[in-house]
């Protein structure tokens, strides 16, 4: 078990080609935690003038003295970290009135949204430093950040007083699911799929495995013995990440079972309306929870755990914390193993809806839309439109082996609901598609006019 450095040579190349430029940049650096940014920017900053400074929930004095004590340690000036300085501005001016080297200096300040959570006018603060002092020196500032909606609202949005400043910016992403192999050599697609749906495509997490033991092996000694890195994870990130974490649990817990609306997570909790929104709002800009509208429409949607572990962990898991607190793990990990299939039913749909939208498979249409469709009892897994020449793709994800007859039979099914769906109705050219673990009579399929696919296509 290690962790790999997979996948980042175009972040690592962007930010070498920016650091060589002769100008002053100022980067912003965000993606969801645990997406490996820290491990990126620490591989960037090697052998260079780095100050990577981790920002806290502390005080903000407390960041600033810690701030000071490294820039203190940078200039070799035990002198520095005995000045009086309580703010940030203060903080950079004396910071260049001691130094006088030639060599362009790196800020990091990781995890930037603490600052602004203790400061609300922290953005302001660092535009005015910024524009007086950083803009005319040497320097390179990245601000880097794990809450998605706060990084493009506070720091990238367009009413943020630091917009226009920022000389690039990228969005660290999971690694792809071609990766995996990398992590898990020894791996079956089947397993690689198996593995995304409880870790997704987050480095830290991956390098948790054990490629030479099987995914339930894995899932045994990994997930549910007590102790165990990934056993606590989602539980000790609640616990970092809000102050009022038990609001956030039963949250979590009711969408785990299955309460994903508004309504149903508010009767469930009993907590009040206006705060489940708030609430909701936070984790999805966590990346932790997703809003699902039904594709065309602006309202009727519902919450799902979007994040793999912490779907994972709380289906599996957290409601069998006793067992695992008594060491019952064998009769935990039955329950996982025989629920398994239904819970990668729901995660599988997710994955082919990424690849989807990667473009990973060959399909009739360029889609510009891509999402989920109900009305009533009826359900269409993933529906993608090319509104620039009228197409759609209506289609079918089971995880499990189908045979032909099988396989046409969910055609015959999506068929008939397709005509339920209101675009285009008169001038749209329909497409219809199945995604399975294995699909027996691919060709045969395919010579029909329909789209069909494998796990053998996801390599």
């Amino acid at each position: 078990m290690k962790q790999l450095f997979v996948n980042r040579h175009s972040e690592l190349a962007f930010l070498e080609k920016r650091f060589s430029n002769p100008n002053p940049e100022f980067l912003v650096i965000y993606g969801r935690r645990r997406v490996g940014k820290s491990c990126l920017l620490s591989k960037f900053s090697k052998n260079k003038s780095c100050i990577y400074f981790l920002c806290t929930k502390d005080s903000e004095r407390e960041n600033i003295n810690r701030m000071k004590s490294k820039m203190a340690n940078l200039l070799g000036s035990p002198m520095f970290e005995k000045l009086e300085i309580d703010n940030w501005i203060e903080l950079f001016k004396y910071f260049f009135e001691f130094y006088d080297g030639t060599k362009k200096i790196v800020f990091i300040f990781d995890e930037f949204p603490y600052l602004i959570e203790l400061k609300r006018g922290i953005t302001s603060v660092f535009q005015h430093i910024w524009d007086e002092m950083l803009s005319s020196k040497n320097v390179m500032l990245i601000l880097t950040g794990s809450s998605i909606g706060m990084m493009e609202t506070e720091v990238l949005g367009y009413h943020s007083p630091l917009y226009g400043r920022r000389t690039g910016q990228w969005k660290v992403t999971e690694v792809g699911l071609e990766y995996f192999p990398e992590f898990l050599p020894k791996y079956s697609m089947e397993d690689i799929c198996r593995v995304y749906g409880v870790v997704g495509g987050i480095p830290a997490y991956l390098g948790k495995f054990d490629a030479d033991a099987s995914f339930f092996e894995n899932m045994a000694e990994r997930f549910i013995k007590k102790g165990e890195f990934l056993n606590v994870e989602p539980e000790l990130l609640l616990k970092a990440e809000f102050r009022e974490e038990k609001n956030y649990f039963l949250i979590l817990k009711a969408l785990a079972l299955g309460h994903n609306t508004n309504a149903k997570v508010v009767a469930y909790t009993g907590l009040e309306k206006g705060n489940i929104s708030k609430y909701l709002h936070v984790l999805e800009n966590l990346m932790i929870v997703r809003h699902i509208l039904p594709i065309g429409k602006h309202r009727g949607g519902i919450y799902i755990i979007e994040d793999p572990l912490f779907a994972f962990w709380f289906k599996f898991i957290y409601p069998n914390r006793d067992d695992i607190e008594l060491e019952n793990y064998d009769a935990v990990a039955a329950k996982i193993k025989m629920d398994f299939p239904s819970y990668m039913g729901h995660r599988f749909e997710l994955l082919c809806e990424d690849l989807i939208r990667k473009h990973h498979f060959v399909l009739p249409i360029t889609p510009t839309t891509i999402g989920k469709w109900w009305h009533r009892e009826e359900e269409i897994d993933i529906i993608a439109r090319d509104e620039e020449n009228l197409g759609i793709l209506f289609c079918e994800v089971k995880w499990k082996n189908l045979g032909k007859n099988e396989t046409l039979k969910l055609f015959e099914s999506l068929k008939k609901k397709s005509a339920l769906v209101k675009w285009r109705n008169d001038g749209r050219k329909e497409y219809y598609s199945v995604i399975a673990k294995k699909i027996n009579g691919k060709k045969e399929l395919a010579d029909m006019g329909y789209f069909v696919y494998d796990l053998d296509d996801f390599k």
